[in-house]
């Protein structure tokens, strides 16, 4: 190479500092000025890791003054080049020394990197391609928002989430019987709508102990990280800006905080997308005199666009309760109780109707006039003559059934706010073994809970509770912080014997408290040397995760795992089927949260629950109440809180007395059993089987499962995310079966790679993997880390140039290719929600030297598989010899990749108007028949066809990636 004072020249493997100038030689060294950067660099002649820069005719170049030269002509005197041409801004011809070139010119362009020598390496082209390829195919996916999540893929969830995730600001109540997953559901629909844009900005609003349970449930299973705000974090806020609210994008935060007048001002000022709303049951209403926290959500819900609501219970409260809850969701339609009583005695005729074709009853003749009515402006008589005709096959029957249903439920009163499934609806759930043992009272606690009651103090709930643990009676009157109670106390060695007895078998052990849960740790392990893992408040995240995997670990892992109360909320380990619970929760609600970390929809044994007791104690007692009233081991007790709230004070009474008479604590569970069997008649009469057959979807056939299950079970996501870590970076290491470990490097291309953190992570492509093992990340196309690493590669010019070999006999020596990349890109995608129908779509040329395309012909990944990389310098000669065909070839497949945008457009535009049109007239239809189709849903669709409109007529086509070929003889 020839070096000249003041030539202009890139460093190889720092093009970021600019263009640089010789600014002096000296023997075998020479050293380079990065004006634009203040940087020096001192390089050895010989061989120095630098390209000169020479622009081409038909460039547009920028001087050191800011203007631009249009080049006609190169010339070079003294190893310094001068470009000739027209100045842009005043038209007048004039020259330009490479001297006076802007110090900051990059180069964005494929072609002009390839000229300045910017060679990439080989693997990098094909990842930028495939990058390409799947951001294609990922966001044109009827999938999109529903691949990243771990969780079973249970139909009735992912059916809900399908029918509501693609609304526009989806107004629901997800009432669901506990344990079929409404977190779950809400999670999946609050995932499609910020992965595909439809949302932004989140709050979350519940009841104070559950804030850390949402916040757990939305990192494990959906990799999104909400804020919770505090008293303390909006105080810590208010230094960054006036509104702390504004301050995170998605926000988790007690109802209580909100009641407070300054927070709840500051909450409703800021800009949401969609409010969700857990145990919306204790927003208590009255028409005269409504709840603070009612008229706080009521405030909230008026002014933000989606709200999903969450209830277990939608009628606990009663039926007004109930339509207050509805008239969050749509205030103009639930506008007065009365009218919608009116409403839903309408809608009976449609219900019994619905039943008979459910139950598979011959239609009585009344009930064919009443669907007749209803479906007036339609002829099925066609349908009810299938139905009632038996000679016809029946499957054939079914079907006309079902469209029958489809077409009764448009009408039906709540089924587009409302979705309820119910465990007599929903298959799958296993059976509950209550073993209850009792056993002696020891003396040491006879003693202290004599003791304890001559001096009673606290409240009656808390004498209750006090009663229920005589262990920790027995501490504190021993004043030892020791666990010398697990000596004496029967329930440790029965406790024993049982693991000993199931040792080949996983074993959930879950007790009230943070220090019995570590002593019934200790005993087990120095006594017997039982492998156990205990999970507890006083953990962090990270250990509560550690703890969680080494009771997963099926092979070397802790056969027994020991939970405080807070195990029983957010964790799942329905790989276990024996559950002990050690001692009992006062509240039912907590009861069915622990035995609900096992039955759960997916559990696919039987459930052996084992309680403890110590007898003529207070344990006894909520045993008794339990099991004999409320039949809440064995059975889901879903009037458990409603009569809890009956009979709390003579409950608690009991409890904290101790009293042994039995004829008083008997009349007690009589009148239980009694409001039980009364509350679950009245819930058995008031099911509504329609609304459950549309929460369920069975009757509306999807693909939808099979597609994700075809998704988990394809290739192509490994292969992809292995190669995608390797150029970034990422050390990769086998750690089991379906596991790896990533580990940041010293030589990635970037020095903090998002959720990448410096000890490393375990991640798993298995979902079955991932939802045994919290400290797992289950890698999918919308991982935060892939998302990111796509995003790294494609933002940036990684991958855009390449140079290969092709050996092929069958060619003449030195046949030359040109592999282009281009990209048809719409503006503003991901807000105008126009991805779906235009994703950014790659354009593959590859054309010879005649200018022909040969790209529908040859695949990438066939003639990808043909060609060798070469090293830079020996690319670079190349390219520097081929630059005049390399334009003229650019130039030329420049109307063919026109012609191929114009045929993207015009599909594009024709699946919008279609599938726009169609999604209009739908809801038009609904809405004559059922007012719950809001007017805003069918305007938001004609806006997007309007802005969709537009959007496309601004669509652009850019040369994204060049790779040039020239064969040799093998």
């Amino acid at each position: 190479m020839t070096f000249s004072l003041g030539q202009r020249w890139i460093s190889d493997a720092e093009s970021e500092l600019g263009l640089g100038t010789i600014v002096s030689i000296e023997g075998r060294m020479l050293t380079l000025l990065f004006a634009a950067s203040g940087e020096q660099r001192l390089y050895s002649r010989e061989e120095a890791p630098i390209t000169r820069v020479r622009f081409n005719v038909g460039d547009e170049i920028l001087s050191h003054q800011e203007w631009k030269l249009l080049v006609k002509e190169i010339s070079e005197i003294d190893n310094l080049i001068t470009y000739h041409g027209i100045r842009i801004d005043t038209n007048e011809e004039c020259q330009l020394k490479e001297t006076f070139l802007n110090n900051f010119i990059k180069f964005n362009k494929p072609q002009d990197k390839m000229f300045a020598g910017q060679i990439d390496k080989f693997e990098r082209f094909v990842l930028r391609y495939k990058a390409l390829s799947h951001q294609h195919q990922q966001q044109k996916s009827k999938l999109r928002g529903l691949l990243g999540a771990r969780v079973d893929l249970i139909p009735h969830q992912f059916y809900i989430a399908e029918e509501v995730g693609k609304r526009h600001a989806p107004r629901i109540l997800l009432a669901d019987e506990v344990g079929l997953g409404k977190t779950i559901e809400a999670g999946l629909i609050l995932h499609q709508q910020l992965i595909t844009g439809r949302a932004k900005r989140v709050l979350i609003v519940l009841p104070e102990n559950l804030q850390h349970q949402w916040l757990v449930e939305m990192v494990r299973r959906f990799n999104l990280h909400f804020s919770i705000f505090d008293d303390a974090r909006c105080n810590e806020a208010y230094l960054d800006a006036i509104n702390p609210f504004e301050t995170e994008q998605l926000v988790l935060c007690s109802i209580k905080l909100l009641c407070k007048k300054q927070h709840f001002e500051h909450a409703l000022e800021a800009d949401w997308d969609l409010l969700i709303v857990d145990e919306a049951h204790h927003l208590a209403w009255d028409k005269e005199k409504p709840s603070r926290e009612y008229q706080v959500v009521e405030a909230l819900a008026k002014d933000i666009p989606g709200v999903l609501l969450l209830t277990a219970t939608p009628d606990q409260l009663g039926h007004e309760s109930h339509f207050a809850r509805l008239r969050l969701l749509d205030p103009n339609r639930f506008f007065d109780y009365q009218t919608f009583v009116n409403e839903e005695a309408s809608y009976k005729p449609v219900v019994t109707a619905v039943n008979q074709l459910l139950d598979k009853q011959q239609l009585s003749d009344e009930a064919k006039n009443t669907i007749t009515e209803l479906l007036s402006e339609q002829d099925i008589q066609p349908l009810l003559k299938i139905i009632g005709d038996l000679s016809i096959d029946a499957d054939q029957r079914q079907l006309a059934q079902h469209e029958l249903i489809r077409n009764l439920l448009d009408r039906h009163g709540t089924g587009r706010l409302l979705f309820r499934n119910t465990r007599t609806a929903i298959q799958g759930f296993p059976k509950r073994c209550l073993k209850s043992v009792a056993m002696p009272l020891p003396e040491q606690y006879k003693t202290a809970i004599k003791v304890s009651k001559m001096m009673p103090s606290g409240t009656l709930e808390q004498q209750a509770f006090n009663a229920l643990y005589p262990e920790q009676i027995y501490q504190s009157f021993e004043g030892s912080k020791s666990n010398s109670w697990c000596a004496f106390d029967p329930r440790i060695s029965w406790l024993i014997d049982l693991v000993l007895q199931l040792k080949d078998q996983k074993i959930l052990i879950i007790a009230a408290q943070a220090e019995t849960a570590l002593a019934i740790e200790e005993a087990l392990r120095t006594r017997e040397a039982i492998k156990v893992a205990v999970f507890h408040e006083g953990l962090s995240l990270i250990e509560r995760d550690k703890a969680a995997a080494y009771f997963a670990d099926g092979e070397y892992g802790a056969q027994v795992m020991v939970c405080s109360e807070i195990g029983s909320e957010g964790r799942n380990f329905q790989f276990a089927h024996h559950l002990v619970l050690f001692d009992l929760p006062i509240n039912p609600d907590l009861l069915e949260q622990r035995i609900g970390r096992l039955d759960r929809i997916g559990q696919r044994c039987d459930i052996q629950i084992y309680t403890p007791y110590l007898k003529d104690t207070a344990q006894q007692f909520l045993q008794s109440w339990y099991e004999q009233g409320l039949s809440a081991f064995t059975q889901t007790a879903p009037t458990g809180h409603t009569i809890y709230e009956a009979v709390k004070t003579e409950l608690l009474a009991l409890l904290a007395s101790g009293n042994n008479d039995n004829n008083e604590f008997n009349k007690l569970i009589q009148h239980t059993r009694q409001l039980n069997e009364a509350l679950k008649l009245q819930l058995e009469q008031g099911r509504d089987r329609l609304l459950e057959i549309n929460s369920s979807g069975v009757l509306q056939p999807s693909d939808l499962l099979d597609d994700l299950i075809e998704v988990d079970q394809k290739p192509d996501f490994t292969q992809f995310a292995l190669q995608l870590f390797d150029v970034i970076g990422i050390q990769q290491e086998d750690q089991s079966a379906h596991c790896i470990v990533l580990k940041p490097t010293g030589h990635m291309l970037t020095s903090d790679f998002p959720g990448l953190p410096e000890d490393g992570i375990t991640v798993t492509f298995n979902r079955q993997t991932a939802l045994s093992r919290d400290d797992v990340q289950y890698l999918t196309w919308e991982h935060p880390m892939i998302t990111a690493g796509m995003e790294m590669i494609l933002s940036a010019d990684t991958g855009t140039t390449s140079v290969a070999i092709l050996k092929n006999n069958s060619l003449p020596p030195a046949s030359t290719f040109l592999e282009l990349i281009y990209v048809v890109e719409a503006l503003n995608t991901d807000n105008a929600q126009l991805s779906r129908f235009l994703p950014t779509t790659p354009i593959r040329l590859l054309v010879d030297k005649n200018g022909k395309n040969l790209g529908e012909s040859v695949t990438f990944s066939s003639f990808d598989r043909q060609l060798t990389p070469i090293n830079r310098h020996i690319s670079r000669k190349i390219v520097n010899t081929s630059q005049t065909l390399i334009h003229q070839l650019i130039k030329e497949s420049l109307p063919s990749a026109q012609t191929l945008m114009n045929d993207i457009l015009v599909d594009a535009r024709q699946n919008m108007q279609q599938t726009l049109q169609q999604e209009r007239s739908r809801l038009q239809a609904l809405q004559a028949i059922n007012a719950n189709i809001r007017e805003e849903e069918i305007q938001y669709l004609r806006d997007q066809q309007t802005n969709f409109e537009q959007i496309l007529n601004q669509t652009q086509l850019k040369l994204d990636a060049i790779r040039f070929i020239v064969s040799t003889p093998s």
